[in-house]
């Protein structure tokens, strides 16, 4: 099979431990080059990981000709600006999530939609556990549909973090309220109509540390979620029907190599005595991504989520943060 030639925009961490492996793991891409402004720091990078080519700057990367792809993981401010770069120099962009700062700054992607791909890259579309869900709810296992919940949540207090700092996009609802968002829209297959959030912040860092939200997608369906930075690390989700609940174990950060599990109760008994595993087998969610993303480079499938998908997502997350200024409800628009 053929495989693309990946170039890697920075040696964010992301990149390093998750999807640069995964992509040398994948069966359509390989990475051949990486870049930084730190020239030694992308030949360390370049060294560790087996790459090729190492660049001191973006600008040549993005010049290479045997680059047939981008990956940018920078930070969240730099995404629009490097994803521009990229494609006047006609390179499809794989960019990391959130995609923008905000859907004004999202927006600014729209003069570039349809001259190559670009795709948000939020994994978790990718991985067969939601695959199989969504397969459940369309079949009606569930009965309706109702509500999904979702509690999300790491410790980090490192100040020179970009995740706390106001200025690159930092906060527990950009960098983690984003999947629950997404995933409530991959399961309902629908957009929330509104919004409503109540957000505590950091005094020290000024990102929101601390933030739940319920988007109500209409005809008695809703999603509510809790995320934070700065509480124990655990992440779990309920999709709950009117014939069945299912519970997601690791939803968003699912290890590659390791088998995931969905649990399926039709409430028969309190607690979860009648409790059904279904398992799914092990994959790379990063590898399944990048490949799905290098069959579209190859013309071999159409792009699955594109930019106006992603300006959606802004949408609504500007919407959650309008909210927890007003709180009241808001509208993320269409």
């Amino acid at each position: 099979m053929r495989k693309i030639r990946w170039g890697v925009l920075s040696t964010a961490k992301i990149g390093r431990s998750l999807v640069i492996p995964a992509i040398q793991r994948s069966q359509r891409g390989v990475v051949t080059a990486i870049a930084s402004r730190d020239r030694e720091r992308a030949a360390a990078a370049a060294r560790d990981l087996g790459i090729e080519k190492a660049y001191g700057s973006y600008a040549e990367l993005l010049a290479d000709p045997d680059i047939d792809a981008v990956y940018n993981p920078l930070p969240n401010n730099l995404h629009v600006d490097l994803t521009l770069e990229a494609v006047a120099a006609g390179k499809p962009v794989l960019c990391e999530k959130p995609i923008a700062m905000t859907a004004a700054d999202a927006e600014r992607l729209t003069a570039i939609d349809g001259r190559v791909p670009v795709m948000e890259a939020f994994m978790v579309r990718f991985h067969p556990q939601w695959l199989w869900l969504r397969e459940q709810v369309r079949s009606g296992a569930l009965g309706d549909l109702r509500a999904i919940q979702c509690f999300f949540s790491y410790s980090n207090l490192d100040p020179e973090n970009i995740r706390n700092r106001p200025e690159t996009g930092g906060g527990a609802l950009l960098d983690i309220g984003c999947y629950p968002t997404v995933i409530s829209r991959f399961l309902f297959e629908a957009e929330p109509q509104r919004v409503i959030a109540l957000i505590e912040r950091d005094p020290t860092f000024g990102t929101d540390r601390l933030a739940s939200a319920i988007l109500d997608f209409g005809g008695g369906r809703r999603c509510d979620f809790t995320v934070s930075t700065q509480v124990t690390a655990y992440q779990r989700l309920h999709a709950v029907g009117t014939k069945a609940r299912m519970e997601v174990e690791i939803p968003f950060n699912a290890p590659a190599g390791v088998e995931t599990k969905v649990f399926i109760d039709e409430g028969k008994a309190p607690g979860d005595g009648h409790r059904r595993t279904h398992v799914i087998p092990a994959v790379d969610q990063y590898s399944e991504q990048c490949d799905a993303f290098a069959r579209v480079v190859l013309g071999e499938a159409e792009l699955p989520y594109g930019i106006e998908d992603a300006i959606q997502m802004m949408r609504i997350l500007d919407a959650l943060f309008r909210s927890g200024d007003s709180g009241r409800w808001e509208s993320p628009g269409a």
